[in-house]
C-alpha cells in the first residue's frame, strides 16, 4: 500500500487542475481537501490563486468545475428574466432543466453592490435537488429574494429551439418577467 504525501504550493495547485480536468462532474472542496492532504480552506485559497491565473473553474452549489471547451457540439446561451416567489424556485429550474437546457447563473441588480452573479450550473432534476437541499441545509437565502424575487438565469443548451422552448413555458408559468406597455 503506497502512503500518500501531503502535496505543497504549485504542486498541489497542479494536482487540483488535474483531478478537475479529469472530473466530468463536480467536485466538493472536502473532496479535494482528502486527495491532497490538506484542510478544505486550503482548497478554497488554491481555487482562487487558479481563478485569478484565467484557469475557468466554476464554484457550484454541488463543487467546483473545470469549464471544459468542447468544440463537438455548438452551444447556445440566452440571458432571461425572472420573477417569482422562493417557494417557486425548484419548480422554475426543474421546468428548465426538464427541456436540456443548464441554469449555468443567478443574477439580481443590487441597490448598493451592482449586479451580483453566482454559478448554479444544474443541468437534471438530480442537480436542482442537491442545490434545494444546500440551500435548505444551510439555511442560505436565494440572492432572488434581494430584489423581491426578481432575478436573470443565463441559459445553455445545444439547442436553439430548446431555449425558445424553454422561455415559452417559462412566461406560460407566469415565471418570466416581460417588460410593461
Amino acid at each position: 500500500m503506497t502512503e500518500q504525501k501531503k502535496l505543497i504550493g504549485e504542486e498541489r495547485r497542479s494536482r487540483l487542475l488535474q483531478i478537475l480536468k479529469e472530473t466530468t462532474t463536480a467536485i466538493t472542496g472536502s473532496v479535494l481537501a482528502a486527495k491532497t492532504e490538506v484542510s478544505r480552506q486550503a482548497i478554497v485559497g488554491d481555487i482562487n490563486l487558479l481563478k485569478a491565473r484565467n484557469e475557468p473553474i466554476i464554484a457550484t452549489s454541488q463543487g467546483y468545475i473545470y469549464l471544459k471547451q468542447s468544440g463537438a457540439l455548438p452551444l447556445f446561451e440566452k440571458t432571461i428574466a425572472c420573477c417569482h416567489l422562493p417557494d417557486e424556485v425548484e419548480i422554475e429550474l426543474n421546468l428548465i432543466v426538464d427541456h436540456g437546457v443548464t441554469v449555468k447563473d443567478v443574477q439580481i441588480e443590487h441597490p448598493v453592490y451592482g449586479n451580483l452573479n453566482a454559478a448554479i450550473m444544474v443541468s437534471n432534476r438530480k442537480e436542482v435537488k442537491q442545490f434545494m437541499e444546500r440551500i435548505a441545509s444551510t439555511r442560505a437565502s436565494f440572492l432572488s429574494e434581494l430584489t423581491f424575487g426578481i432575478h436573470l438565469h443565463t441559459l445553455s443548451s445545444t439547442s436553439r429551439e430548446a431555449l425558445k422552448e424553454v422561455e415559452n413555458k417559462l412566461k406560460k408559468a407566469g415565471f418570466l418577467l416581460e417588460a410593461k406597455e
